[in-house]
């Protein structure tokens, strides 16, 4: 058994969430070339058609469960036990306030839309957030994540870089589940890093003599393959060569290549500038953690130091899409797994709150500049307009031009489909 570690980080049920995927033999001798071979035998099937740039999608997690009502869905009216001490400001969208801890987005909201009326279930775990299924059912279930559909649909061949890049390490939520193993993430803190890159001591004339000598154990191979096998083997090994020499992922995550300016209105949330030239760079699928947010003590001290920094984060990558002519190609989700409690508890903190939560969503050519649904009046549950973490996954899945409908065979054969509480937020499409 082979062991990929991440980032380690620890909830209040006490769970030490070192991500971690463990898989058999299969997995631990996958090699660049193998994992190509592996994209290629699984067929394409549902691709975005139309245009000439396929569409990408950012997943922005914030682990822990942010509170909506210190965010996006302040309630100044309600009792002081309920409203907290953040007060609400104006965005540039007439009658949506948001908190005055993100005042960069509520000069670009316009750009923005928040869905304010979502339900979600309690557990820490992002696999609701990226499968569309709660942790308890894809144990047994293995659904894959949204980055791991577009892999196996977009797959990546003929490109440079990896169909799916997550900047968190792997986790529950981040494995291909039932579409297998060629259908990972590509981490860049993990050992699939080292195929980027040429080892110590090995240049590019060392690794031409490589390659042909690699072909001529393959011309060996080819005479006893009378199929033609071998000669579509070898194409792969040459596009893994070919991977590694043009650089583009690696190039991408490299920060150096941007100017001063740019890097110092990211400083402290470089990975929002990762994603966006990981993006740039043709990546179908990103997604990255920012922060803590199991806030169930000194909320509001906790929010002060992280809001800003999200806040710049988030719109900086915004801004830069738009500028970039990005923002109808690229849709963008910032979420965490559930809310938080609308009443402060006795260590000024809000505990776990699945009834009502808050997601962000820009661009993908969804509709901005409104604020979808509504809590009651202490941002206790919906309103109206209540809908459901995997309705805003498959919005997401439209917006990027696949059918949430779709079906794939799991480990059984069984068809299954992408999700199965599909219907889309009418407002945002």
């Amino acid at each position: 058994m082979f062991q990929i570690q991440g980032h380690s980080r620890r909830f209040c049920d006490g769970v030490d969430r070192r991500n971690f995927l463990q898989i058999g033999a299969l997995g631990a001798g996958l090699t660049l070339a193998d994992v190509l071979r592996l994209q290629a035998a699984s067929p394409k099937t549902g691709a975005a058609k139309g245009g000439t740039r396929a569409k990408s999608a950012i997943f922005i997690y914030l682990p822990g469960g942010p509170s909506h009502m210190d965010m996006y869905d302040l309630k100044p009216e309600a009792p002081a036990e309920f409203r907290g001490e953040f007060k609400p400001i104006a965005t540039n969208v007439p009658g949506v306030q948001i908190s005055e801890h993100m005042p960069m987005q509520a000069k670009m909201f316009d750009k923005l839309s928040v869905v304010r009326s979502l339900t979600s279930v309690d557990e820490h775990s992002d696999s609701l957030v990226m499968t569309g299924y709660p942790e308890r059912t894809n144990v047994t279930a293995e659904h894959p994540s949204f980055g791991a559909v577009m892999s196996k649909i977009r797959g990546g061949e003929g490109t440079s870089v990896p169909p799916f890049v997550s900047l968190r390490g792997m986790s529950r939520g981040t494995e291909p589940g039932f579409l297998g193993v060629a259908h990972r993430p590509f981490t860049p803190s993990g050992p699939g890093n080292a195929n980027l890159k040429l080892v110590n001591g090995v240049d590019t004339h060392r690794l031409d003599q490589r390659r042909s000598l690699l072909g001529a154990f393959d011309d060996a191979r080819r005479e006893n393959d009378a199929s033609g096998t071998m000669a579509g083997i070898d194409s792969y090994a040459e596009r893994a060569f070919d991977l590694v020499m043009s650089g583009a992922t690696r190039k991408a995550l490299d920060l150096k290549q941007e100017d001063a300016k740019t890097l110092e209105r990211y400083k402290g949330v470089e990975q929002f500038l990762t994603a966006r030239r990981l993006i740039e760079a043709g990546v179908g699928f990103v997604t990255l953690s920012y922060g803590g947010w199991d806030t169930h003590g000194n909320n509001f001290t906790q929010l002060k130091k992280q809001l800003p920094m999200l806040d710049r984060g988030i719109a900086n990558l915004i801004q830069d899409l738009h500028d970039k002519g990005l923002q109808d190609d690229v849709v963008t989700v910032v979420w965490g797994e559930f809310g938080r409690t609308p009443k402060i508890n006795g260590t000024a903190g809000r505990d776990h709150w699945s009834p009502a939560m808050s997601a962000l969503v820009a661009g993908g050519g969804l509709k901005m500049g409104q604020a979808v649904g509504a809590t009651t009046a202490k941002g206790e549950r919906p309103k109206d307009r209540p809908y459901t973490a995997s309705q805003l996954m498959s919005t997401l899945y439209r917006a990027v031009g696949i059918d949430p409908a779709q079906t794939f065979p799991n480990g059984s054969g069984r068809p299954m489909y992408v999700l199965d509480d599909r219907a889309p937020i009418a407002e945002l499409v």
